[in-house]
C-alpha cells in the first residue's frame, strides 16, 4: 500500500469477494428460504477451493510486494537486521495479509478435518470467527497505522475503518445467527464496499490531477502524501471525502438491493417446496434439529383432528370425508 496499485489492486480483490459472496448469498436464500443457511465460504463449481485458493494468492502477492519488491534493496531491513522507520507501514500492511492468509487457510483444514453434518456448526463456526480475527487485525493495524494518517488520506482511511466495523460485527453476528440472510447480505456488501473505497483511494489520492484544490504530493519517508496549503483547503478536502463517501454509500446501497431484486426474479421460482405428506416420524426430528425446534413449514405443523394423515387426499378411506350430495 502507501502507492496507488498498492490500494487498487487489494482493492480490487475485496471488490471480486464481496461480490463473490453477495451473488451467492442472494442466489441461495432466493432457491432455498426455508432451509437457508449461510456459509463462510462458497465452493466453486469446478474447484470447491477456488475462492479461498484466491485468497491466499492474493496474500502471497501482497505480503512479497511489501516486504520484498518494493523496497529499493528488496528487503525490508536495515544493514543492522532492525525495521527501518520508513518501512514500518510495509510490515503492517503484511499482516493485514497474513491474517487473510491464516484465515483461508484454516478454512481449508477445518472444511477437510470437520466433515459430516454434525460438525457443520462447529466448523462454519471457526471459520466465521477467524475471518472476524482478520477484520480485527486489518481495522487495529489501520486505526494505529505509523503512518500520518491526520490529513486527507487520514479522512479516507478513518471511513474505510467505519465500513471494517460493520464487516466484523455482521462476520461475528454470523456465527450466532447463521440462517439470517441479512446479516450475511450485510457482511457481503460491506467487503465489497472495501474494495470500492479502496480503489477509490487509489486513485483519487496518487493520481495529482484528482486531488482537491491547493492540495499536493509531498514525498515523505519514501511515499508520496497528499499536503495542502493551508487549514481551509485541509479542511474542504475533508469535506469532499466524506461527500465521496456518502455517494458511493448510496450507489453500493442500490447496486445492492437491485441486484437482489433482480436474482429473486431469476431463481425465487425454483424455491424449495416441502411435501405435506411427510411421515410423522424422521423427517420432522431432523427439521426440528435444523430449525431450532421449531419447523419453518406452517402447514406441515397443523395438528389433524380426529386422527386424519396430512396428505391432501387419503385414498380408499372414506371416513376422512363427509358424505356429499353430488345431485345438490
Amino acid at each position: 500500500m502507501g502507492t496507488l496499485v498498492g490500494h487498487v489492486a487489494p482493492g480490487f480483490g475485496f471488490f471480486l469477494i464481496g461480490l463473490w459472496h453477495l451473488l451467492n448469498q442472494i442466489k441461495l436464500h432466493a432457491a432455498h428460504p426455508r432451509s437457508y443457511t449461510s456459509p463462510p465460504w462458497f465452493a466453486a463449481s469446478r474447484l470447491r477451493y477456488a475462492e479461498l485458493f484466491a485468497i491466499m494468492a492474493g496474500c502471497c502477492m501482497s505480503v512479497a510486494m511489501e516486504l520484498f519488491v518494493g523496497p529499493s534493496r528488496h528487503q525490508p531491513l536495515d544493514s543492522d537486521w532492525t525495521i527501518p522507520s520508513n518501512h514500518l507501514h510495509n510490515f503492517e500492511h503484511s499482516l493485514i495479509s497474513a491474517s487473510f492468509f491464516t484465515y483461508a487457510a484454516f478454512a481449508i483444514v477445518l472444511d477437510k478435518t470437520l466433515t459430516g453434518p454434525k460438525t457443520a456448526k462447529t466448523r462454519n463456526g471457526l471459520t466465521q470467527l477467524i475471518g472476524a480475527v482478520a477484520f480485527g487485525q486489518q481495522l487495529l493495524l489501520f486505526r494505529l497505522h505509523s503512518t500520518d494518517h491526520m490529513g486527507v488520506e487520514g479522512q479516507y482511511h478513518l471511513l474505510l475503518q467505519a465500513v471494517i466495523v460493520v464487516s466484523i460485527a455482521t462476520t461475528l453476528l454470523g456465527i450466532a445467527f447463521p440462517r439470517s440472510f441479512l446479516i450475511s447480505f450485510v457482511r457481503s456488501v460491506s467487503i465489497l464496499f472495501q474494495g470500492v473505497w479502496l480503489v477509490i483511494m487509489g486513485f483519487m489520492l496518487w493520481t495529482p490531477s484528482l486531488l482537491p484544490k491547493r492540495c499536493f504530493l509531498n514525498l515523505e519517508e519514501g511515499h508520496d502524501v497528499v499536503r495542502c496549503h493551508s487549514d481551509e483547503a485541509l479542511h474542504r478536502a475533508k469535506s469532499l471525502v466524506n461527500i465521496g463517501f456518502s455517494w458511493f454509500l448510496i450507489l453500493i446501497t442500490a447496486f445492492s438491493v437491485g441486484l437482489y431484486l433482480a436474482l429473486v426474479k431469476i431463481y425465487g421460482d425454483t424455491a424449495e417446496y416441502q411435501s405435506l405428506t411427510k411421515t410423522a416420524g424422521l423427517d420432522e426430528e431432523e427439521e426440528e434439529e435444523e430449525d431450532g425446534g421449531e419447523s419453518d413449514d406452517v402447514e406441515s405443523q397443523k395438528k389433524i383432528k380426529f386422527g386424519e394423515t396430512k396428505s391432501f387426499i387419503h385414498v380408499g378411506n372414506s371416513k376422512n370425508f363427509a358424505a356429499l350430495d353430488i345431485e345438490r
